[in-house]
């Protein structure tokens, strides 16, 4: 287990693939996840040579958690000094949810890192829903119990038939939150503050001006396709996918799919993958 330490707190950070790959690929966790959640989309960009580097922000499971709420651009220097650390000075994002927010917002942070952005199920301000939402989370999540917690919040993430389909493998999930591990859902209202407090940037997605790829899944009622096709719309180099039948969770729901409309992406913009060897 390897952990980074910023300004008094610890990330817990993996790199995988080659760790002199010519390309990086970084991975943005949704705001209830954590590395693991990117387990069955990064494995195409190790076989393929890119270095894979996955971390949970501040908040989330593996890292520390202390007082909030933070900010997304507080999200994006701690991430800025991991990734100089690890040697990576410029690089390809993608996140998911609260993870594709904080993308976003380093893309316009610093431009000049940053190859693409890959952004799913990600918004740039609020309706009453999804505040609703999140107020719900909030309430689900001063009962103590991560099994509560789960099945409370699970309607509004999964689509219906994930769910009619994986019952036994969310249940397991269920379970092992059961008994907050690592304190999750303390750290999970810190997150939904900062979010509800820093989300709103629709009036700066124009400052975007790395190639995007924006993904929202058909029946995601958390952050539905219209907030998708605002960034699509105001990001100057978005290109905008949706994908049939999935909820919010398209890293679990759709995989393959995301899979090959990301990796097609990120090599689209890889100039050194077809450059001569030095």
């Amino acid at each position: 287990m390897a952990y980074f330490e910023a300004d008094g707190i610890s990330l817990y950070y993996e790199v995988h693939g080659d760790p002199n790959g010519r390309e990086t690929v970084a991975f943005l966790n949704g705001v209830m996840a954590s590395v693991s959640s990117w387990s069955l989309l990064y494995p195409i960009f190790e076989r393929a040579g890119f270095r894979v580097i996955l971390h949970d922000f501040k908040g989330q499971l593996k890292s520390s958690k202390p007082q909030g709420p933070y900010s997304f651009a507080q999200h994006c220097a701690e991430a800025k000094a991991l990734f100089e650390y690890l040697g990576a000075e410029h690089l390809h994002l993608v996140g998911t949810s609260y993870g594709g927010e904080v993308a976003m917002r380093f893309a316009m942070l610093y431009p000049e890192m940053v190859k693409s952005i890959s952004v799913i199920d990600s918004v740039s301000e609020l309706d009453p829903v999804l505040e609703g939402f999140v107020l719900g989370w909030k309430l689900l999540c001063d009962t103590g119990d991560g099994e509560t917690f789960f099945w409370g919040m699970a309607p509004s993430i999964y689509g219906p038939d994930f769910i009619d389909c994986n019952r036994e493998m969310l249940t397991r999930r269920a379970s092992a939150m059961k008994d907050n591990p690592n304190g999750y859902l303390e750290g999970q209202k810190i997150l939904y503050d900062t979010f509800v407090q820093d989300v709103a940037m629709t009036d700066s997605l124009s400052h975007i001006q790395c190639p995007a790829l924006i993904i929202c899944g058909s029946e995601d009622i958390l952050k539905p396709p219209k907030f998708s096709q605002i960034l699509s719309d105001r990001i100057p180099n978005a290109e905008y996918i949706t994908l049939p039948g999935c909820g919010h969770v398209a890293i679990f729901e759709k995989p393959r799919e995301l899979e090959s409309a990301i990796f097609g992406f990120i090599v689209k913009h890889c100039a050194s993958l077809f450059s001569s060897k030095e």
